[in-house]
């Protein structure tokens, strides 16, 4: 039993879910596994057993993101060269845990032996060669651990998780063996499945009694429904949401149905119907397809050297917070978007003056830049010597939100319109994210995601900033400028548009319901003559993480039961917001119970974490970079390995300079 500390007996872990989580956790339990043998052989004595349960519902090894039956017109958004699942780079030897290839060169050699079509290093690869990847990932960590680890491979719902009579925990599943028992376990879940909330329950309301209608929630869209039962040949369907998720939605719908696209001899595409087509109408918030990614020129282990936006900028704001009579938390507008544009400006007018008079002039007007964007100086006459004057400065409001509060007479007034900041969208985005300014500046936006989690994680900003300013103000702007597909997905949007197979509404969209004309309606109020009815209407979002709403057997029985609890960030005179995301401690992310109390033996990482941490969908690493993805993994291998007997906190303390890459 879970326990019971002889040394005879195996330490069990059990990993919940095998995405990208829960392998780089194996991985870095393999790591360790087989130093911990090297040791023990030299001390001449036998490492201590370990059983691992690695359990997932869709395919162990895969997930159900990743899961390798999908579709392969549902691409990444990251080139193959900056993606890994290793923790470390090939060594010349052969693949295993801690050296292994990135996605590109696993795409190159696997290419070379089986006569595949190949990829550059900036191409971008189907998500089922990820999935094939993280396959091939999950079978070398098999293949190389060693004696003394046991790998038990489960696919099967975990459905209850209790702690054991003595200690440790007993998971219940929906397929044999039905009952597992674990000392440790890892939570890495994924992204949910939600409940319902009031406007998709309206509409899942009027499609079961409208006759012809169809609601689909928002998921992945190889999980949703799209074939010609759900939205039929010629049919008008509605799309909310015109980000990452859309271009899934819209593909399956259009190649998915037999269409092709063709270069014309301009270079542009058109696009050739198969006649199975529905009629899409998309539209949003903003009105605006999320922008493509830049070109790719960045080598995998590029990294971008934060100036304003550091760790001892945002502890210099804590403390004269803290001065003030505060608790220390920031305000994200007031404390953290400023230094963040500033790292934005920077890059963007160095980069102007680089491709325009040299390196070696960059060098000096960079210098100087930087030193009057600290001291808080105008920089007009610096720009204007710089021959800068007439360059518009980056605005991330007007780029995200490139219609503001426009009227347009009619439909094809915005299309015009909407097409020309489409194309000079894709035209920045061919200069490449090194020499275009535009795409340069807006990949700060990833490249500072780590020193914005040291603002925002576990509560490091004031309630009201965190949910009024950070989640409903900044993040849809980030994210629609700094997650963008690559710059063919976009092209193929434009065609489909040029071709009238796709009809973006106009900003401000409203989604509703028509009694009378027995359909859903798409309209935008900024465009005269845009409404629509249609018959399906498809939420092409991904689901936010919350623990109130996922309907995942698992969580709700966590939550009932009071073995997690939702993260609550305390605010001065004692209010506080609850944020609906899975409460964890800080590295290695012990799950907090209901009473506040960290729970030793069980962990949580990944998206049911989100809102305690930002940005937690992250899939993989960058090949040469000691990345947050496999420290995180890392700790939670080192504190799952500790001996049963052993106080927690002995590990604890020793994660950083432990992990991959030190305690960078």
């Amino acid at each position: 039993m879970p326990g019971h500390t002889s040394a005879s007996r195996p330490l069990v872990i059990a990993i919940v879910g095998s995405g990208p989580r829960g392998i780089s956790v194996l991985e870095r339990l393999a790591v360790r596994a087989t130093a911990e043998a090297e040791a023990a052989a030299e001390r001449g004595a036998e490492p201590r057993p370990v059983r691992i349960h690695l359990i997932d519902a869709t395919e162990v090894g895969a997930g159900r993101v990743w899961r390798t039956d999908q579709d392969d017109w549902f691409t990444m958004n990251t080139v193959i060269s900056q993606v890994t699942m290793y923790s470390g780079d090939p060594d010349g030897g052969p693949a295993r845990p801690g050296a292994g290839p990135s996605l590109g060169q696993w795409i190159e050699e696997r290419a070379r032996v089986a006569g595949e079509e190949p990829l550059g290093p900036d191409d971008y690869a189907p998500r089922v060669r990820y999935g094939e990847y993280l396959v091939d990932v999950y079978e070398t960590i098999v293949s190389s651990l060693p004696a003394h680890v046991e790998l038990l491979p489960v696919c099967g719902r975990v459905t209850t998780l209790r702690t054991g009579a003595d200690s440790g925990y007993l998971l219940s599943l929906d397929t044999a063996p039905h009952l597992l028992e674990a000392d440790r376990v890892v939570l890495a879940t994924g992204h949910p499945v939600n409940a319902p909330d009031d406007f998709e329950r309206e509409m899942l309301e009027f499609s079961a009694r409208t006759p012809g209608t169809h609601y689909l929630c928002g998921d992945s869209a190889a999980d949703m429904p799209l074939g010609e039962d759900t939205v039929p040949a010629g049919a008008a369907v509605g799309i909310r949401g015109i980000g990452l998720s859309f271009y899934d939605v819209m593909l399956s719908l259009t190649v998915g149905r037999g269409g092709t696209f063709h270069t014309r001899e301009d270079g542009t595409l058109r696009y050739r119907p198969s006649g199975r087509e529905p009629h899409i109408v998309a539209g949003s918030r903003s009105g605006l397809p999320i922008p493509a990614r830049g070109r790719n020129q960045k080598e995998p282990d590029f990294s971008h050297k934060a100036q304003f936006l550091t760790k001892d900028a945002l502890e210099r704001a804590r403390a004269a917070r803290r001065a003030a009579g505060g608790t220390g938390q920031l305000d994200f507008a007031q404390d953290v978007l400023p230094l963040l544009l500033q790292e934005v400006d920077h890059v963007y007018y160095v980069t102007h003056v680089r491709i325009s008079q040299g390196p070696a002039a960059a060098e000096e007007f960079a210098a100087r830049h930087a030193r009057a964007l600290r001291a808080g100086e105008d920089r007009t006459a610096l720009l204007a010597a710089a021959g800068l004057g007439n360059v518009p400065p980056v605005d991330l409001d007007a780029l995200a939100r490139p219609f503001g509060d426009d009227t347009f007479g009619s439909p094809e007034d915005f299309r015009r319109r909407l097409l020309k900041i489409m194309d000079e969208d894709l035209a920045a985005a061919e200069l490449g994210t090194l020499d275009g300014p535009l795409k340069s500046a807006l990949d700060v936006l990833r490249d500072i995601r780590n020193v914005v989690r040291l603002a925002v994680d576990f509560g490091g900003l004031l309630p009201e900033s965190h949910t009024g300013f950070f989640h409903r103000r900044f993040l849809p702007v980030n994210a629609l400028l700094s997650a963008g597909p690559p710059m063919y997905r976009v092209e193929q949007l434009r065609a489909l548009i040029e071709g009238g197979v796709v009809e973006v509404a106009g900003p401000g969209t409203r989604f509703g319901t028509d009694e009378e004309a027995g359909g859903f309606v798409v309209e935008s109020p900024q465009v005269a003559g845009s409404r629509r009815t249609v018959q399906a209407l498809v939420d092409a979002r991904i689901p936010t993480p919350d623990l109130y709403r996922d309907t995942s057997p698992l969580s709700r029985q966590l939550l009932e039961e009071g073995l997690v609890r939702t993260y609550v960030i305390e605010g001065p005179g004692g209010n506080g917001l609850t944020t609906g995301g899975l409460e964890v401690t800080d590295s290695p992310f012990h799950v907090v119970d209901t009473h506040g109390v960290p729970q030793p033996d069980l962990y949580a990482l990944g998206i049911p974490t989100e809102h305690t941490r930002w940005f937690t969908q992250v899939g993989s690493s960058r090949p040469g970079v000691s990345t947050l993805f496999y420290r995180d993994a890392d700790a939670i291998a080192q504190d799952a390995l500790r001996p049963l007997d052993a106080p927690v906190g002995e590990t604890v303390g020793a994660v950083a300079a432990a992990a991959p890459g030190g305690a960078a």
